[in-house]
């Protein structure tokens, strides 16, 4: 356990600090500073705590989920597919302010970890609670890049 729990947080915290490479001066920079942002957008540092707690829970239900699986590979499809919009959000967001196609990589990312919780439910019925900070923050990121592309 504790050496497939290693591996998911460095997957998973790899994928974090790949994205904030991607993310750069993204937050202060002037563009983004200039968006007529959610007024519940929260305060910068609420982000790095949300995703450091999302990023612990996920890989620990990854981590005891595994033994509980026969057929590995529809898990590891998931994860790899959750993996790269996960990432790519960042940039796409970020680097080229494609507002849209990052509330489509967003969206489809929230969907997938709404489909991770009712899929593996039956599998480790209250283990998936350790989803919810994750489909919460993304319901919560998600309304925030729709306010962005809606309201500037």
């Amino acid at each position: 356990m504790f050496k497939r729990l290693l591996l998911f947080l460095a997957l998973n915290f790899g994928a974090l600090a790949i994205g904030g490479f991607f993310t750069g001066s993204g937050v202060p920079s002037e563009w983004y500073q200039e968006l007529n942002k959610a007024p519940w957008t929260p305060p910068g540092w609420v982000f790095g705590f949300a995703w450091t707690l999302i990023m612990i829970c996920f890989s620990i239900f990854l981590a005891m989920l595994w033994p509980k699986l026969n057929n590995k590979s529809h898990l590891i499809k998931l994860f790899a597919f959750q993996w790269l919009l996960n990432v790519s959000w960042n940039p796409v967001f970020f680097h080229f302010h494609w507002v849209l196609l990052g509330l489509i990589v967003i969206s489809t990312l929230t969907t997938l970890i709404a489909y991770f919780f009712l899929f593996y439910r039956p599998y480790f019925k209250k283990g998936v609670l350790l989803l919810l900070p994750y489909l919460i923050w993304l319901m919560v990121a998600t309304s925030l890049n729709g306010f962005i592309l809606f309201n500037n």
